[in-house]
């Protein structure tokens, strides 16, 4: 996993509470053995259709948050069923952080495991931002991971909390693989302590 510090980009805002993991990668496509190529798949039932038409109303779509960095969502977001798909399909589109109210625990572990920073605000301030995002074409902000911030170029500055062990194992770019690697000469000295 790579370290990350510091995500900065557009805003796109897709509102809605309990927002579920079904909807952010429909069941259809996690046939797939790869982690990748999930992102054109992202919220596909209400980006496309019955007939597979995108529909142009549809945030991820308008030229306005092509490109995004930042997704802002409602409460509860990522709940459902504990599909790893969803963090993968986000990451893939490109996000590099998820803002919201609050997250379904799994999805926040997913999260933390694919390198994408789940970050917990308060109710009205994710309304304030999802208000800023939906007026103003290219609205952007930085998710500081290093201060614990979100920031914007209009003087909002807000502090975040975040687990300290999360943080540092995104600071190093460390998923459970890279935490067990930490301690390869000790675990090889183990294994040739035992014999054969």
């Amino acid at each position: 996993m790579e370290q990350v510090r510091r995500v900065e980009g557009i805003v796109a805002p897709i509102p809605g509470a309990d927002i579920d993991t079904d909807q952010i990668i429909p069941k259809q496509f996690l046939k797939r053995i790869e982690r990748t190529g999930y992102g054109q798949f992202l919220f596909y039932d209400w980006r496309f259709d019955e007939n597979g038409s995108p529909r142009k109303d549809f945030p991820l779509d308008q030229p306005a948050y092509r490109g995004a960095r930042v997704l802002v969502s409602g409460p509860n977001f990522g709940c459902g069923s504990s599909r790893e798909h969803a963090a993968w399909s986000i990451k893939d589109w490109g996000f590099g952080a998820v803002i919201a109210p609050g997250f379904a625990d799994i999805f926040r572990s997913n999260c933390f495991q694919n390198g994408l920073i789940p970050v917990e605000l308060p109710a009205d301030r994710v309304a304030e931002l999802m208000a800023r995002a939906s007026r103003a074409d290219g609205y952007s902000l930085a998710v500081d991971l290093e201060a614990r911030t979100v920031s914007d170029d209009e003087g909002l500055l807000v502090d975040f909390e975040i687990d300290p062990f999360r943080r540092e194992c995104l600071l190093n770019g460390w998923d459970d693989i890279g935490l067990t690697l930490r301690w390869e000469d000790e675990i090889t000295a183990f294994e040739r302590s035992r014999g054969d």
